[in-house]
């Protein structure tokens, strides 16, 4: 009985610590970026009374667009798609050869005008779509516009006018006709000229009587800019928001041509290159308590586009994302805002499936329109059963159900029952990108084979397996952006198949790395059902705080940027090479004081007090000061989520900087930690004696 109540324990201990996924809320009074971390592009956010409400771009997708509802900023609810199928022909539902990868709903406009929400989201090729609805929750009613509009965005003014405005670099402004079903042609004009700075992505804002429009810029590298105007027709003038910030990432493995077919070429990470990293398209919304807060993206490599939260300074009429000091610069973590409302930590999908529910959990999506007669819940109970129908490779596969990649590192297991597949079958778990790779099993004449395919170089590798049911794993790191791929015939004991497969951010398909339940028969004809029983998300890295703070704890920093230890002498702190007698006394240990909200003070264990930042917080600026720790001795304990940490200052709001191969004294006054982590305000940590 005892053995039998222990194992129930484990395996339900098992179950939750499968379950738990990322979550931007740290249970302590702050939260990290991303908001998500896994794909949420191009987001638009209004409020409503005490409610938020989010959308984004889904591309290929379906269903598309969906609907999440916050009350804090930080906590999000999945509502609902809006669309739950789009189809406008056969490159919709991936037939004829044809595909609309990386098109599909682009950067929808999110509004709410006098009792009714509105999305208008353009799609390439077609007319910009409108949907409506009295119930963020739906239903929603769709038509669609006599014209498209590149990245719209709508305003309902206070006099019934309604306005929208479109273009990339050359931003263009119409009214829109009462029953949004046209522009008025005669009200079409350029409202910002190319070359003033201008890019795509526009939000259009009222506040306080004057017009914003947020706008991300690509040229030479990314940024957000905001134009100003008194009136809604201009003149306007521009003025950069937010800039250099990718919270700590540069650039990584990318692909040089974005057509499908192997070998690719890809092109190795350049660390300190931001190039489209730092964070843009977004706007500000405020809170019922007077806050300012921003919203925006990050390219974040193979992981796709990433939403962020920045706190937003007024400054001279200007929003600028970042706070007082460090203006255009947001920090990876901070404050929760203050909405009124509190929410415990949440995220808004469950990632983990046993498809014993009566529909599909909301983080599936299917990979273009699917055919419904060829997918089943409930042909067999409890299991998601996929027919195979004809297609070349994984990338033409119809019916192919994905949820996006969750970093910063994952782990899908899909659970696999392969007995219903005929002869030329293949079936699996896939990465879809551009390359892709899978694992899956195949039927052929004489049994079943497992095969990991790479589409980079075009390998595949097989082995051959016995039995009927199996385990597909892929592990997902996409700091490193790699992945490697297993498999188990007994749910236990994994072997692993195929090399290690490079995820590179690509233009084809204008998402993130996917994970994809897949049935095809690449033999020109339908074959039999593959049965998966589940699939099981694994994210060993799932919280902002990737280890506890060391609250009253003795600690040793050291700098990423050279190995020196931080210490403290004759009440100046500095940097000492690790053989320095002075590494190995007390003058390197510092105990954690908790300031609350994820604040701490650093106290020197020689009795000389805390370390303090005064001055202009130049080099010798950052001292030890006795005496109850004040703003001047706190700093903004940021984990930077690779096993190193970032201390921003609370009297700069700028962070604390050793020079790296100076062994000199610090400084607090830089802006923002390298994406290679090597500048002198990264840190290790370890308790010390």
């Amino acid at each position: 009985m005892r053995k039998s109540f222990l194992l129930c324990l484990f395996f339900s201990l098992a179950i939750a610590a499968r379950a738990a996924t990322w979550t931007a809320d740290n249970g302590n009074g702050t939260f990290t970026n991303p908001l998500f971390y896994d794909e949420f592009s191009d987001p638009d956010m209004i409020r409503v009374g005490d409610d938020y409400y989010l959308t984004g771009t889904t591309m290929h997708t379906m269903p598309g667009l969906p609907v999440l509802h916050s009350r804090d900023l930080v906590n999000w609810e999945f509502l609902t798609y809006v669309c739950d199928r789009l189809d406008l022909g056969p490159d919709f539902r991936l037939e004829d050869g044809k595909n609309i990868y990386g098109q599909g709903f682009w950067a929808p406009s999110l509004r709410y005008h006098d009792g009714t929400f509105y999305i208008f989201s353009n799609v390439n090729h077609h007319m910009t779509q409108l949907f409506r609805a009295k119930n963020p929750a739906g239903p929603w009613t769709h038509t669609e516009l006599k014209t498209s509009l590149h990245d719209l965005s709508v305003l309902f003014d206070d006099d019934g006018k309604i306005y929208v405005i479109w273009g990339y670099a050359e931003i263009f402004f119409a009214e829109l006709n009462a029953d949004l079903t046209d522009i008025k042609p005669e009200t079409k004009r350029v409202l910002i000229p190319r070359g003033r700075g201008m890019g795509e992505g526009c939000h259009f804002l009222k506040i306080a009587g004057k017009y914003y429009i947020f706008s991300a810029n690509y040229d030479p590298v990314c940024y957000m800019v905001c134009a100003r105007a008194d009136k809604p027709g201009g003149p306007y003038e521009v003025t950069t928001v937010s800039a250099e910030e990718s919270f700590a990432v540069g650039v990584g493995w990318r692909q040089r041509n974005d057509r499908p077919g192997s070998p690719f070429t890809l092109v190795p990470p350049e660390l300190n290159r931001v190039g489209n990293m730092p964070l843009h398209q977004g706007a500000i919304v405020e809170t019922p308590t007077g806050e300012w807060w921003g919203f925006s993206m990050t390219d974040q490599n193979s992981i796709g586009r990433l939403t962020g939260l920045s706190p937003v300074t007024w400054s001279n009429g200007w929003p600028y994302f970042g706070l007082p000091g460090n203006l255009g610069r947001t920090p990876r973590t901070w404050i929760k805002p203050n909405t009124g409302h509190t929410a415990p930590p949440s995220a808004p999908y469950e990632r983990s499936d046993d498809f014993s529910g009566a529909k599909l959990k909301p983080v599936w999506q299917w990979n273009h329109a699917p055919d419904d007669a060829k997918w089943s819940l409930t042909e067999r109970t409890g299991f998601l059963r996929l027919h195979s129908l004809p297609a070349a490779d994984f990338w033409s596969a119809r019916n192919t159900l994905t949820q996006r990649a969750v970093g910063p590192e994952s782990s899908p297991t899909a659970e696999l029952d392969a007995s219903g597949m005929k002869p030329g079958d293949v079936a699996g778990l896939g990465l879809l990108n551009s390359p892709y790779a899978w694992i899956g099993i195949a039927r052929v004449e004489d049994g079943l084979v497992v095969q990991q395919l790479d589409q980079t170089t075009g390998e595949t590798h097989r082995q051959s397996v016995s039995g009927s049911h199996f385990w597909l794993r892929a592990h997902c790191d996409f700091d490193t952006e790699k992945a490697t791929f297993s498999f188990s015939t007994n749910g236990a004991d994994f072997q692993r198949l195929g090399g290690e497969f490079t995820m590179a951010f690509q233009l084809k398909t204008f998402q993130g790395v996917r994970y994809g339940l897949f049935h095809f028969n690449p033999g020109g004809v339908a074959g039999g059902f593959a049965d998966f029983d589940r699939i099981t998300i694994d994210e060993p890295r799932a919280h902002g705080l990737t280890k506890p703070i060391p609250v009253d704890r003795v600690v040793t920093l050291k700098s990423l940027g050279d190995g020196t230890v931080i210490t403290a002498k004759n009440g100046v702190v500095r940097a000492v090479p690790a053989s320095d007698p002075l590494a190995a006394s007390p003058s390197a240990r510092f105990r954690v004081i908790d300031r609350q909200s994820g604040r701490i003070a650093l106290e020197s264990m020689t009795g000389e007090g805390c370390i303090s930042v005064g001055g202009a917080a130049l080099l010798g600026d950052v001292k030890l000061k006795r005496g109850e720790p004040g703003e001047a001795e706190t700093f903004q304990w940021e984990d930077l989520l690779r096993g190193d940490i970032a201390l921003l200052s609370l009297a700069t709001h700028r962070y604390l900087l050793s020079p790296p191969h100076e062994s000199a004294p610090l400084s607090a006054n830089h802006a923002g930690p390298r994406p290679d982590r090597k500048d002198g305000s990264c840190f290790t940590w370890e308790e010390g004696k």
